[in-house]
């Protein structure tokens, strides 16, 4: 961009992805199965992989399973769960080499299964850690380098918790931070309750933007509209989305035009799901099951005629070891010939 004095400012790699609007990482949701299907109700949304630990690249029988996807998903960013630094510089460099186009650090999980192994928001207690790891992924790949986390743990109330761990943090030249609103409660709530129970406090997220301006903030938690999308992107530079894109993924649609200012990719549910077919029959011959393509399109006709008979048909038959495309295709037909009726 032009300065002051007609000369131009550096771009850092981030700034190559557009991270107006993105589907945040959500264990057994996201996956390449979902990030499919949401790409063909938006080209431009960033996509983000569950979280993947440094254990499962580099000690597991088969780490390549954590990093396929397919060609369409692009824009997508590989969440990492660590905080060993050197483990985190080689799985970043396993990233850039599988062709992801950001790795990002969760920081913000709560659970206790990760917090044994200190990864996710236990880690905002120990920001020298976090910089340590950020420096190692930058310096494995080239691709941005990025950080997902809380405002605070337990009972830090005060907005300068936030503050002091995102200036201390960009000290090593991470430039985006995706803030989930929310404190982590580390002990008596469960994942589930940490999502609900803690209140959100968008204005922490608004003041980062105020006082790190030459910071990308992205706002996370709670979001279920478009509508408040608009109103958050007046304040921050990205929003991410997490449940309400995996349960009515049809708000999808309108994000291209809405927020990008592009075109639609689709103009009805029906184009979407048609435009799904023949990746599910594909995986359907490498031998993958009905159900687990089928499930991430539950919420496809949310709130429309026909919604519930098409949820019930694929869960009463998709589970069949031996059902084949037909059972979409029936549940499919049965929401027009109830629309019709209707």
């Amino acid at each position: 961009m032009p300065l002051e004095n007609g000369s131009t400012a550096p771009v850092s790699p981030s700034a190559k992805l557009n991270r107006r609007f993105s589907i945040a990482p959500m264990m057994d949701w996201t996956t390449s199965d979902y990030r499919v299907f949401a790409r063909t109700l938006s080209k431009n949304t960033l996509l983000y992989t569950e979280m993947v630990t440094t254990g499962a690249l580099l000690q597991g029988n088969h780490p390549e399973r954590f990093l396929r996807y397919d060609e369409c998903e692009h824009p997508i960013a590989l969440q990492l769960g660590g905080s060993d630094a050197v483990a985190l510089g080689k799985c970043a460099k396993m990233a850039e080499q599988a062709g992801f186009d950001e790795v990002n650090l969760n920081v913000g999980c709560p659970s206790d299964r990760v917090q044994n192994s200190l990864i996710g928001a236990c880690l905002m207690a120990h920001p020298d850690k976090v910089k340590d790891a950020m420096r190692a992924m930058q310096d494995a790949c080239s691709i941005p380098v990025t950080i997902k986390h809380r405002i605070g743990l337990d009972e830090q109330e005060e907005y300068s918790v936030v503050r002091d761990f995102v200036g201390d943090i960009a000290t090593t030249g991470i430039t985006t931070f995706i803030v989930h609103a929310r404190n982590a409660i580390l002990q008596g709530l469960s994942p589930k309750e940490n999502r609900e129970v803690p209140p959100l406090k968008y204005h922490y997220v608004h003041q980062l933007k105020k006082d790190f301006p030459d910071l990308e903030i992205i706002l996370n938690g709670g979001i279920k509209t478009l509508e408040e999308c608009q109103e958050q992107l007046a304040h921050v530079d990205g929003v991410m989305v997490g449940r309400e894109a995996y349960h009515n993924p049809w708000i999808l649609s309108q994000v291209d035009e809405q927020l990008f200012g592009g075109q639609a990719l689709v103009h009805d549910r029906y184009e979407a799901l048609d435009a799904f077919v023949p990746y599910v029959e594909r995986k359907l011959e490498e031998g993958e099951r009905l159900l687990h393509l089928t499930r991430h399109i539950l919420g496809i006709f949310q709130g429309e005629a026909g919604g519930k008979q098409f949820r019930r048909y694929l869960s009463e038959n998709g589970h069949k070891a031996d059902a084949k495309i037909n059972v979409l295709l029936e549940a499919i037909e049965l929401v027009k010939h109830h629309q019709q009726k209707g």
